[in-house]
């Protein structure tokens, strides 16, 4: 990684650019004129022409002492496809922050290129990333964009580049439309992978294995797989099984003959029986003791179980969906999950992606959520029917969603019943993101490598935080905030404000 407070352009080569490279325009174009008027340290440019002629233009750059070319090739087939844009951009903006760090001064220039190319990095400087917006102008030089307004949308372009869907189905295989599916709000391509694998099992009377972090609806997958099976008129009988009491495991899963132990004075059918003809959903399933873990590969295997104290088997006729937020497969290197259950299990694996990775889905989701929340609470005294506004939509959107997304329902239920306007402000979801940090503090230092860990996220978690509640403490005095976080200015505690989009507390604004 280069060192920290790099100046970093980004921007399309537009053809403007490319016809002043070669002589044929006067003048140094959009990105030379950039070049020429500030000091910067390096260019990450995006190109879909053909490599002769983007070199050309880097080796034009290089004349005028422009700063090193991180050129990232794009092939566009269509240079207004919001989809192939948004993905290009959004790759070019990640490089840049893993390149130059998280604490890097990015400008994005927006004249060049299309105008769905500037409708894109508006987008995503708005929203997602924190970076300034150039453009330039022959009479009027380069100069700073200011969007009057709030842009709050997550990436709405995608809905115009939506493919058939009857088409898509019958080119992938799917079975028809599927009403408890289609209830699944989001449709990012991680969801949409992970939906069409749980459409292709569901007819299959096989077991399925979902993984996934807390909280990235696992249940709810469960429970649409058993509602397109075969078995969907039958029972859903779900159990977690880190909840169950130690020394009544098998006794609540496989049952109990009358006198097994102390105190079964009747005998007890356990949630293997309960869930004959139907599904049973063993949530958390790496949770399970090795002990239980063998009578489980023995009813999966043979289709029966043994009730404690009892002489023979019972047949049970039961799909098994498991789910859990472990890896398995290290839990089985560990020692502390049997290989052979593993396999037994993972017939169908499907893997449920974390919020983070669900790009496009948390503007719908919040959506539904806030109109959920608005009927769950209408009849309480007090409580108004709630709307968001653009700055506090932001601020949900930036949020990394550690808890995915039961950690979004419940931060929007919290906000329609105790913000007290009927418009939600930025202040209101600051205050409760920050009590939910306070509450719940996240191990930032022992967090697992891979498995969706991104740095840059951290970094910026840890930033908003401590910015947050410094402010907070100094009742919003800048000067007073910067020292109690050992930054040396207040001059330098409002720009990581501003990278990190930190306001301050609303009793010190309202000053």
């Amino acid at each position: 990684m280069i060192g920290s407070m790099s100046a970093v352009l980004l921007a399309w080569i537009g053809q403007t650019d490319l016809d002043c490279a070669k002589g044929s325009r006067p003048g140094r174009g959009p990105i030379g004129s950039v070049v020429a008027d500030r000091p910067l340290d390096a260019l990450v440019l995006l190109s879909n022409y053909p490599p002769a002629q983007h070199h050309a233009f880097i080796d034009w750059l290089a004349r005028m002492d422009a700063p090193p070319v991180h050129l990232r090739t794009e092939r566009l087939d269509d240079p207004t496809d919001y989809g192939a844009i948004h993905a290009a951009a959004v790759r070019a903006l990640e490089y840049a922050r893993e390149t130059f760090g998280a604490d890097a001064d990015l400008s994005i220039h927006v004249s060049p290129g299309t105008p769905a190319m500037q409708a894109v990095w508006v987008l995503l400087a708005k929203t997602r990333f924190a970076a300034e917006l150039i453009q330039s102008h022959a009479k009027t030089g380069v100069r700073t964009v200011s969007v009057p307004f709030d842009i709050a949308a997550e990436y709405v372009p995608a809905l115009l580049c939506e493919t058939d869907d009857k088409l898509t189905r019958l080119t992938a295989g799917l079975p028809p439309e599927s009403p408890e599916f289609d209830r699944i709000i989001g449709r990012s391509p991680a969801m949409d992978r992970a939906r069409t694998r749980a459409r292709r099992i569901a007819p299959h009377d096989v077991t399925v294995l979902i993984e996934g972090e807390s909280g990235t609806g696992k249940e709810l997958f469960a429970r649409a797989i058993h509602a397109e099976s075969r078995r969907r008129r039958g029972p859903f009988e779900e159990v977690n099984c880190g909840a169950l009491p130690e020394g009544l495991v098998e006794s609540l899963l496989f049952g109990h003959a009358r006198g097994a132990f102390s105190g079964a004075v009747r005998p007890h059918a356990g949630h293997f029986e309960a869930a004959c003809g139907g599904t049973l959903f063993l949530d958390e399933i790496g949770e399970l003791p090795l002990s239980a873990q063998v009578k489980m590969l023995r009813a999966l295997q043979e289709k029966t179980v043994r009730r404690l104290g009892a002489d023979r088997p019972v047949l049970v006729d039961v799909r098994v969906i498991a789910a859990t937020n472990r890896d398995l497969r290290a839990e089985v290197a560990a020692g502390r999950f049997r290989e052979d259950l593993y396999y037994r299990l993972a017939t169908g694996v499907i893997r449920l992606p974390p919020l983070r990775e669900r790009q496009g889905d948390l503007t719908p989701l919040i959506d539904h959520f806030l109109a959920a929340a608005n009927r769950k609470f209408a009849d309480q005294p007090g409580v108004e029917q709630k709307t968001l506004s653009p700055p506090a939509r932001n601020l949900l959107l930036r949020h990394p969603w550690p808890g995915n997304v039961r950690e979004l329902q419940a931060t929007v239920d919290r906000l329609v019943l105790w913000t007290p306007a009927a418009t939600v402000a930025a202040d209101d979801v600051h205050e409760e993101l920050l009590r939910t940090i306070r509450e719940e503090p996240s191990d930032l230092l022992g967090r697992p490598l891979g498995n969706g860990l991104e740095l840059p996220a951290l970094v910026a978690d840890l930033a908003r935080h401590y910015l947050a509640r410094a402010l907070d403490e100094a009742n919003g005095n800048k000067t007073r905030a910067a020292e109690l976080i050992g930054l040396p200015s207040y001059q330098t505690l409002t720009n990581w404000m501003k990278r990190y989009d930190v306001t301050l507390p609303g009793r010190a604004r309202r000053r």
